[in-house]
Order: C-alpha cells, then sequence, then structure tokens
C-alpha cells in the first residue's frame, strides 16, 4: 500500500485500513466510491494510477461529480479529490497528456497541473479547506527531482487561478505548466547566453485559468508569447491561447504572431528517443523563441 510511486507510503500503518486501503483497478469504481464518500460528508483522495487511464472515469466525473454543484442548486457539494500523474517519462501507455480531453469533459471540477511535488502538495492542502471537487495531475518526471522541502509542508498552500512568474523578462512571455517548466527552464539558460530575456509563467492550474490576468499583463510588456505544453496540437496549447487572447484581450499587445509548442499528433512511441521526439524539449522552444526575437529585431545580432 502506498500507490504506484509511493507518495502514500506508511500512510496505512498510520492511519489504519479504514483511511487508507487499495481498491481493484477499476477506474469508474475508483471515481465512483470517491463521489459518494464525498457526498457523504467525507473527504477522499482517489487515485487512478495514470493519467491515460483515466478515460474510464470520465463517466462518473462529467456527469456526476462536474455536475452536482449546479444540479441541486448549490445545496449539495462533493469535495472528492482525483489524484493522478502524467506527462513526460517513457512508453505509449504511461506519458500521455491529454488534456483537452479533460478541459472539454470536467468544467465544474478544479483542473490542476503543478510543476513539482512541494507545488502538489501545497495544492491538496487547498483543496482540503475547499468544499469543491477536483483533478490534480502530478508529474511522472517529478518524482525523480530532489527538491526543498519547506518547513511548513502540512499547512503550505498554492491559490487556484493565480499563475506564478518564474523569471522576469522583456523580450517574450513563455506560458507552460507541469512538466514543461523544467523543459522551459533549459531552453531559458541557452537562450540567455544569446542575450535573449524570457519571462517564464507557470499557469498552475487549467480550471480555473489566471483569473487576474496576470499572462496579460506579461504579455502587455513583452508583446511577444508562446504557449508551451505536452497535449497533442490544437489541445491545451489552443486553450490557453484563447483564454489569453480573447478572455483577456491580449491580442491588442502583439506584436508578433502568437506561437503554440506541443507534442506531435501522435502517442509517444517506445524508449527514450520516442519520448524525447514526440514531446517538446529544450532545443524546439529554443529555436522558437530565436526566430521570433530575430524577426522582430533583425539587427540585434548584426
Amino acid at each position: 500500500i502506498g500507490d504506484v510511486n509511493q507518495g502514500f507510503s506508511g500512510l496505512q500503518e498510520k492511519y489504519g485500513e479504514a483511511r487508507v486501503f487499495d481498491t481493484g483497478i477499476r477506474e469508474w469504481t475508483i471515481a465512483g466510491y470517491a463521489i459518494g464518500m464525498a457526498m457523504r460528508g467525507l473527504r477522499p483522495i482517489a487515485e487512478i494510477q495514470y493519467l491515460d487511464y483515466l478515460i474510464h472515469a470520465l463517466s462518473p466525473l462529467s456527469d456526476d461529480l462536474a455536475t452536482l454543484r449546479y444540479r441541486t442548486k448549490g445545496t449539495q457539494a462533493a469535495p472528492a479529490i482525483i489524484r493522478t500523474r502524467g506527462h513526460r517519462l517513457e512508453g505509449i501507455w504511461h506519458s500521455g497528456s491529454p488534456m483537452s480531453v479533460l478541459l472539454g469533459s470536467l468544467r465544474g471540477l478544479h483542473l490542476l497541473v503543478p510543476r513539482n511535488m512541494v507545488q502538489a502538495a501545497g495544492m491538496y492542502n487547498t483543496l482540503l479547506q475547499s468544499d469543491d471537487p477536483a483533478l490534480l495531475i502530478e508529474c511522472l518526471n517529478g518524482y525523480r527531482l530532489k527538491e526543498r522541502l519547506p518547513d511548513n509542508i502540512g499547512e503550505y498552500t498554492v491559490p487556484l487561478g493565480m499563475p506564478e512568474v518564474l523569471q522576469p523578462g522583456n523580450d517574450l512571455t513563455l506560458v507552460t505548466y507541469g512538466s514543461c517548466v523544467r523543459v522551459a527552464q533549459q531552453a531559458i539558460g541557452l537562450l540567455e547566453q544569446d542575450g535573449i530575456s524570457v519571462e517564464l509563467i507557470d499557469v498552475q492550474t487549467l480550471l480555473p485559468f489566471d483569473l487576474e490576468h496576470r499572462i496579460a499583463a506579461s504579455l502587455k510588456k513583452t508583446n511577444r508569447i508562446i504557449f508551451l505544453d505536452e497535449d497533442v496540437p490544437g489541445g491545451a496549447s489552443a486553450y490557453m491561447m484563447q483564454q489569453v487572447l480573447d478572455v483577456q484581450g491580449g491580442y491588442r499587445w502583439l506584436d508578433s504572431p502568437p506561437v503554440a509548442i506541443s507534442a506531435q499528433p501522435h502517442r509517444p512511441p517506445y524508449g527514450t528517443d520516442g519520448d524525447y521526439f514526440s514531446k517538446p524539449n529544450a532545443e524546439d522552444v529554443y529555436e522558437k523563441v530565436f526566430e521570433m526575437v530575430r524577426e522582430a529585431e533583425p539587427g540585434r545580432w548584426g
């Protein structure tokens, strides 16, 4: 007991089998358990082993959990937290990032996409103080990171709908989330050698999305923007672009056409090379950013 990556290791021994227990691997049933328990006043955290398999639980999550508040005129709540993991790693079945499926199906849930496990812990703490249901997707490759643990990890919270500016910059705004944050940081290190200043923004939550329009404020300063993620083309990157350019009115500040960098339109092939060439990498980001800035300022590099 402890989940497939041992994130819950030791909790059953500490809290007992009535609170921490294993189930059969049937995603529909796991989601149904969580919804029923939450409606009876409990605060379940239900685990779906991998994001690729969440599709088997979409029916109860979309039809029942996401619609409960408006179906009951706000008289019932089900603060179920669905926990899973995804994004880049290796292989066909454990490296999916079908965010557009979730964005189109789960309006009524919070959709959280932390970049590391400390941020994930803060989001869990936030959700446990709320009566809203949520889906939280941890980064598979985040389990390989070493992170500095805050002293207040049990109380530390992350506000929902509030992007975080991880690095200020003036030449271009780069918007991303989850595992792609580290890809962006690698690219920014290369771009700094060419004198290009990139403002990196982690959206942190896709639902809700940037409630204070912080991304549009960044775009007003840089006048150029790239959206980066691991979904297929036209997926979550298109959703973020629509939110910033349309909802936030960011189109008014564009000096260059907006760009989306996404995964290839197929499942990742086997092996490390399959992941590398089917998902965005630092070189992809470097080339797109350099191309945009050079086109806007052709005399900058002689």
